[in-house]
């Protein structure tokens, strides 16, 4: 078992608390005062996202900054709390570490786990057995074991992680191979709604059709099922198509220069050229 018991000390830290403190204190920062948790929730969700986009860059030094804005959403989000009596930073700490500490038994306890995909599995478990007690061990009811699972979520991120819990409860393919063979029946049916469903000459489906809604459904199950072969696979699907859609920019800015370079636009070219255009960049 790890050493744990001689932390070492965090004193840029305590000096950023005391900063962020002073900027709510009396006095302070008039904006930083006026902040509530919902006024700057959406700042959470944008550092976040920026400090994912400098790793996926691969820029440390940007890197670096971004997941001191993140800090920062944390921190004003706890002395929020804080100056409301609500809880405080120490608090925050404080549970996410004996929460690491819980759900880390193969470390520092007596449970196994010799690989990542096991860690999951271990994880989802105590996750689950976390939600089904409260308490002194009293049984609560949830509307859902889903309902941890925020809606708000990139739809990729959020079927993985519905998939994952549910997963957790035994249900779950046996193989890769069963996940594929689901894949295709939900492509059948995709197949078959779309051939059933009215569509313009370009071969796009009527929205105002009542065909519609069960096409949409059909592809959104179609992709749900991909997940799960990813998920299957160790893949995040989200990751996935995010280095797809990072490999896609690279490409076309390629193509747009290759076009400069010739004196014309990509919009100006045919099929055909820019597929030429399409290889050379790959």
């Amino acid at each position: 078992m790890p050493d744990i018991t001689q932390p070492a000390p965090h004193p840029a830290f305590d000096a950023f608390a005391a900063t962020i403190a002073a900027l709510r204190a009396p006095g302070g920062c008039p904006w930083d005062r006026e902040q509530t948790h919902a006024s700057i929730a959406p700042n959470m969700i944008e550092e976040a996202y920026e400090a994912v986009d400098a790793i996926e860059s691969d820029d440390i030094a940007h890197l670096r900054e971004e997941l001191g804005d993140v800090l920062l959403q944390v921190v004003l989000q706890s002395q929020i709390a804080a100056d409301a009596g609500e809880f405080t930073i120490d608090d925050v700490c404080e549970d996410i570490n004996a929460k690491m500490i819980r759900r880390h038994p193969h470390v520092f306890g007596d449970a196994a786990a010799g690989s990542a995909n096991e860690v999951i599995t271990l994880w989802d478990k105590i996750k689950l057995s976390e939600k089904e007690a409260t308490g002194e061990g009293e049984p609560s009811m949830p509307a859902s074991m889903l309902d941890g699972v925020p809606t708000g979520l990139p739809a990729l991120t959020q079927a993985q992680k519905i998939s994952r819990k549910a997963a957790a409860v035994g249900f779950e393919w046996e193989t890769v191979a069963d996940v594929w063979e689901k894949v295709r029946e939900e492509m059948g049916e995709l197949h078959e709604a779309y051939e059933s469903a009215p569509k313009d000459d370009e071969g796009r489906i009527l929205h105002d059709a009542p065909q519609a809604a069960c096409v949409e459904e059909e592809m959104g199950d179609v992709l749900f099922s991909l997940v799960n072969v990813a998920r299957k696979m160790g893949i995040s699907s989200e990751n996935a198509l995010r280095a797809t859609c990072r490999k896609f920019r690279t490409r076309w800015a390629s193509m747009e220069a290759a076009a400069r370079d010739a004196d014309t636009e990509l919009a100006d070219m045919d099929m055909k050229a820019l597929e030429g255009l399409w290889q050379a960049a790959k």
